[in-house]
């Protein structure tokens, strides 16, 4: 019997928000079969930190390994999603292990999708969405995740600048996965499949991220 997909990607257009500054998604027709043309054939230009993303460890450590040399087998496999309740901190709001509504102890898998719900509509910026604690990356590591997923698109605040948590990610050799819809799933265990693009020396890749029940 074929299993369920939810599909945890949001879609793609030239209204999905970006981080302030970066690349929106354009897309430049070429040619199309209503204008008489063989076969329709477009280009796009975009960040590749667009919607769903996997970011290479060279976004944020410097001769670190760009996305096409990340273990892919980081990227599918069984996972928790697990529902977070973020504490507004100094310099913004950050998720905690005392936040989430799963104990640490109780994880089983090495893939780990936060929900904070702080980034509702990925069409509408948002500057106040929820981070990691650093501390939180560190715990996780330590019950043997290797792979952390979040409702938002950044692992830190938007205004931090020492990225205390990428930093952390680094340390502990760590994925990320950034920018997922995760409203519509409710907490449990699943099987993620968010396979990144072998983007040559590129920082980051766009995923199509599903899950399927365990």
């Amino acid at each position: 019997m074929t299993r369920e997909l939810i599909d945890i990607t949001p879609r793609l257009s030239a209204s999905t928000a970006v981080w302030p500054g970066d690349t929106p998604l354009t897309r430049e027709t070429l040619c199309t079969l209503e204008d008489g043309a063989s076969v329709t054939l477009s280009s796009l230009r975009s960040t590749v930190h667009l919607g769903a993303h996997a970011d290479g460890a060279n976004h944020y450590g410097k001769d670190a390994p760009s996305i096409e040399a990340m273990p892919l087998d980081r990227y599918i496999g069984p996972c928790h999603v697990i529902r977070a309740k973020a504490m507004r901190m100094a310099g913004g709001m950050r998720i905690r292990a005392a936040d989430l509504e799963t104990r640490l102890d109780a994880l089983r898998h090495p893939r780990v999708l936060l929900y904070t719900g702080t980034f509702p509509d990925p069409e509408l910026w948002n500057s106040d969405f929820a981070a990691l604690d650093p501390t939180l990356v560190d715990q996780l590591a330590d019950q043997g995740v290797s792979l952390i997923g979040i409702d938002t698109p950044s692992v830190d605040t938007q205004e931090s600048k020492d990225l205390p948590t990428h930093a952390r990610f680094l340390a502990r050799g760590m994925s990320i996965l950034e920018g997922l819809r995760l409203a519509h799933v409710a907490p449990g265990e699943y099987e993620l499949i968010a396979l990144p693009l072998p983007l040559v020396g590129f920082d980051a890749s766009p995923v199509r991220a599903v899950l399927r029940v365990l």
